[in-house]
């Protein structure tokens, strides 16, 4: 009996030509990994398996287009996060301006975000921890998209350079000058704060770990759930995720 290879190259060819199992395998490779980046650029919990659901489901759906570098298909998937990040803050703050506007039109009291102080140094220093995270968010939301792509694969993901810059299709110099840029426009505190984990707050099995199903995105459309009822062939689903994603 012919024992398949596993590396992600050889992973991928067998998800590109629509093996479920294959792509579940990538699914539980990537899928802590590209949920970590999600939660540094949305700041919420429910919102990052949003996205990593989506960024899933993108790479499922566009499986033949999608580039490897260097074998894996993790530069492809942080770039895929960001962007669908992005697309989800701005919808996400149109729904609250929304909101808002309607709870003003009511003659009711704006909306406070305020968060009432503990005298806890923990919960102080947690707090200092959010408002900085915070501002790494919109720190990074207002740099040109081509800059943001250049952090998220280089600071966020670690790739080198090389490897953006064939995930990007642009030449090392370019990513080199972007991300100077980019840091340069970004605080020293700004860039830890990126780089670093996110607050504590639950996040997704480690990488690579049987079990990452079990907390996988469970409010966007696929669910990680429905994954495991979805038909098992997935040429006649295209627009869903195999059913052998896990």
């Amino acid at each position: 009996m012919t024992i398949p290879e596993t590396t992600e190259a050889s992973l991928w060819e067998r998800a590109r030509s629509g093996d479920p199992d294959a792509f579940g395998s990538i699914f539980d490779l990537h899928e802590a990994r590209i949920f970590r980046q999600a939660r540094r650029l949305t700041g919420s919990y429910d919102d990052a398996e949003d996205v990593t659901a989506l960024v899933f489901l993108e790479a499922w759906r566009k499986r033949e287009a999608v580039r490897l570098v260097d074998g894996s298909v993790v530069a492809w998937l942080a770039v895929t996060t960001t962007n669908i990040a992005r697309n989800s803050t701005r919808s996400r703050n149109r729904h609250r301006a929304l909101l808002a506007r309607l709870h003003d039109t009511n003659g009711s009291a704006a909306f406070s975000s305020a968060v009432v102080p503990d005298p806890a140094a923990e919960v102080d220093e947690r707090m200092d921890r959010a408002a900085l995270a915070a501002t790494a968010r919109a720190a990074l939301a207002r740099l040109p998209r081509r800059d943001q792509d250049v952090i998220a694969l280089c600071i966020l993901q670690g790739l080198t350079t090389q490897e953006a810059s064939e995930a990007l299709d642009i030449a090392p110099g370019t990513v080199k000058s972007r991300l100077s840029r980019a840091r340069g426009r970004l605080s020293a505190d700004v860039l830890a704060a990126l780089a670093g984990p996110p607050l504590a707050g639950g996040s997704p099995s480690a990488v690579g770990s049987a079990s990452a199903s079990a907390s996988a995105p469970s409010s966007a459309a696929p669910s990680a759930a429905s994954r495991s009822s979805a038909p098992s062939s997935p040429d006649s689903t295209p627009n869903a995720l195999p059913g052998g994603a896990r």
